[in-house]
């Protein structure tokens, strides 16, 4: 064990979950950053019962990706870790394109690590990585939670994703692969000023004057984390309060939501348009302000896949039906990354919106006290045009609609915004 190791292995033991699990999957691009997190976790898993597993996301955005995708299987191969590359096809040039290639980076880990049975990934984002991001929230003049950063560990999609070394600087890793003889692979991009981040790392040095670190603003995000840690709290002791889950919607009492601190207010309906939407960039500002004043006034409303409706003293946040309507699955299969239903065997049977063509073949809807728009976008078996079923309106004919196993109940959810 090297110098630098001695002091980087308790750092990175220190971020990580007391007990690991049997089986710890591991992002590893290439890159010095994630080649040290690689050996790293390596001499861990020499003393603790965990087996690594590593992957490579090649985005297929230059020439030399999947030769570089093949040197970290060899340096894998080295060490006795399993190794898959990840190919990224599909795209077709529309939106941003760090911004896609991140999604899609984190759908095709998760995926396979869920094909894998790895309940956990670690990725290799440092002290740096960190720095840069509150600069660029900065210049978006973002709150409590945006400066707080990246967190050490979040879910998605049923995996938990492990950044360990956002305390540890990018020097001192090379500095550790250098004392171990290891190269590492430089992307090019990491150089190219049209990009955001790169401006701030470049913005990160010129600050070095001011006594302003990668180390110190990865300090005052970890500052801010626990301030939005006990906000959160406040959050979801205020939605036990004002807030209810009535199948898979979220209905709130609006003379209750009026009495709480704008930033509670905020923080809620972000919190219910990331459950029941899902997770992923939240809502600009502009739009949870324009929510927060129409659950006061009485307002209706679409949000981010969500659809927000007044109905007396009430405020219902539901699916937006445009946001599923092309959506289908087969039963026992997930809908609209939330539903799972299942029920009699039926040839042809599929798994689609309720929708203003099964709703009137709903009897008992009525009953239910909700408004309309909350059941149209609610899933409903069908067969061709005959409806099957629809759990979530009462009408079961044997079936059931339950969340999938991976989605967070509501108020606990509130504590992961």
């Amino acid at each position: 064990m090297t110098k630098q190791a001695d002091t980087l292995l308790p750092e990175l033991r220190a971020r990580l979950p007391d007990r690991l699990p049997p089986r710890l999957g591991v992002a590893v691009s290439g890159g010095g950053d994630s080649v040290a997190l690689l050996l790293l976790l390596h001499e861990i898993a020499h003393n603790e019962p965990i087996r690594l597993f590593a992957a490579t996301v090649n985005h297929d955005l230059r020439p030399e990706a999947a030769a570089e995708a093949d040197q970290v299987a060899e340096l894998a191969a080295r060490l006795g870790i399993p190794h898959e590359t990840l190919l990224w096809q599909g795209w077709d040039g529309a939106g941003n394109l760090q911004d896609q290639a991140r999604q899609a980076r984190y759908r095709l880990l998760t995926d396979w690590a869920q094909r894998n049975d790895i309940p956990a990934i670690a990725l290799g984002h440092t002290a740096d990585d960190q720095a840069e991001t509150v600069l660029m929230r900065l210049g978006r003049a973002s709150g409590v939670s945006g400066l707080s950063g990246m967190p050490y560990a979040r879910d998605h999609c049923g995996v938990t994703l492990l950044r360990p070394m956002l305390g540890i600087t990018r020097q001192s890793l090379r500095d550790y692969l250098l004392g171990l003889g290891e190269g590492w692979i430089e992307d090019p991009s990491n150089h190219d000023q049209k990009f955001d981040r790169i401006k701030a790392r470049e913005a990160l040095t010129a600050l070095g004057a001011l006594g302003i670190s990668a180390q110190s603003l990865a300090r005052v995000a970890e500052n801010l984390a626990q301030a939005r840690e006990a906000l959160a709290l406040y959050t979801q002791e205020s939605a036990r309060k004002f807030a209810k889950v009535d199948r898979g919607d979220v209905c709130i009492d609006r003379n209750g939501f009026r009495l709480l601190p704008t930033e509670i207010q905020r923080r809620l309906i972000v919190g219910i348009i990331a459950w029941i939407a899902g997770q992923g960039y939240p809502p600009r500002a502009a739009a949870v302000e324009q929510a927060m004043a129409a659950v006061g006034e009485g307002q209706t409303l679409t949000l981010a896949g969500c659809l927000l409706i007044s109905h007396q003293d009430k405020a219902w946040f539901c699916r937006e039906l445009n946001a599923v309507s092309t959506a289908t699955a087969a039963p026992q299969e997930v809908w609209d990354n939330r539903w799972v239903l299942s029920g009699p065997l039926t040839a042809g049977a599929e798994v689609r919106v309720l929708g203003e063509a099964g709703l009137p073949q709903v009897p008992e809807w009525r009953a239910l006290g909700k408004p309309r728009q909350t059941l149209l976008s609610s899933p409903a078996v069908w067969s061709g045009e005959n409806l099957l079923a629809a759990p979530l309106a009462d009408f079961t004919n044997g079936w059931t609609a339950e969340f999938a196993a991976y989605r967070p109940e509501f108020y606990s959810s509130l504590l992961s915004h």
